[in-house]
């Protein structure tokens, strides 16, 4: 049997045995939208080139190697729409079948996910029982995925290389200014509109505080730092002098907090 290690550039670096059902048909991918970086008989030496790559591209590395993964998940029979994913079980029995199913994987609108040590802790902590079957639970896919993203030292397919591994490798905001290029956003783009998207996402932070929605604070903030790398762009200077600039300013100031705010002298 022959095992393809492929790559989506910008989106993740994965195994399997059929490209076309893996790649093109469950994950929506052209033929010219990815490639094949190598092909084995050896699965366990294409699980180990699976995870050296991910690492050396700065995507996030799998907990559970290809050919650790348990493909033949009879008694986990998820239902996975736009919005969530839902369990075939009560609350009180999840855990066990999480532990059962370590490994497994599937596709959402927000990206890859899967069951991990670490992701049982945060599906336990969140998941809320059917309002329509108690027998069934759920989890929301973006607050799951938005976990994914902050709890893991290379995040989540789809996400953002955090910076303490970039050295000589590709940064959190290349990777943003090569996803905004290849939509075409600098040639097209208007400050004007990216400056009113801005301010949108700024409305969003300040909802999602005031209803103390953590995830979605964390997604807010995100999606700021995407808009103004952008913003900067279009306005002919990188995100990193505008930060430089800026701390070269606040660094020298000197005041006190006021009311919750630090107030320059």
């Amino acid at each position: 049997m022959t095992y393809y290690l492929y790559h989506i550039p910008g989106k993740k670096i994965g195994v399997t045995r059929d490209l076309k059902y893996r790649v093109e048909e469950q994950q929506g991918y052209g033929p010219d939208e990815y490639h094949i970086l190598m092909k084995s008989k050896n699965i366990d030496f294409v699980s180990e080139q699976e995870l050296y790559w991910q690492k050396q591209y700065g995507y996030r590395v799998d907990e559970v190697p290809y050919n650790k993964l348990k493909f033949n998940n009879t008694n986990m029979n998820i239902n996975i729409t736009e919005q969530t994913t839902t369990f075939p079980c009560p609350v009180s029995k999840l855990k066990g079948q999480l532990m059962d199913n370590i490994g497994m994987k599937w596709e959402t609108e927000h990206g890859e996910l899967s069951i991990t040590s670490e992701t049982v802790k945060w599906i336990m902590k969140n998941v809320v029982t059917s309002k329509y079957n108690n027998k069934r639970c759920y989890v929301y896919n973006r607050a799951f995925a938005r976990f994914y993203d902050n709890n893991n030292a290379y995040p989540r397919t789809g996400g953002i290389m955090m910076d303490h591994e970039s050295n000589g490798k590709t940064s959190q905001f290349d990777l943003i200014r090569q996803w905004a290029k290849d939509r075409g956003l600098y040639d097209k783009g208007d400050p004007k509109t990216q400056s009113l998207k801005l301010v949108e996402e700024v409305g969003e932070i300040c909802r999602a505080t005031l209803k103390e929605d953590h995830d979605e604070v964390i997604d807010g903030i995100g999606d700021c730092v995407v808009v103004l790398t952008n913003l900067a762009e279009l306005h002919g200077v990188s995100i990193e002098e505008c930060i430089a600039s800026a701390y070269g300013v606040i660094s020298k100031r000197t005041g006190k907090m006021v009311n919750g705010t630090f107030k320059k002298d």
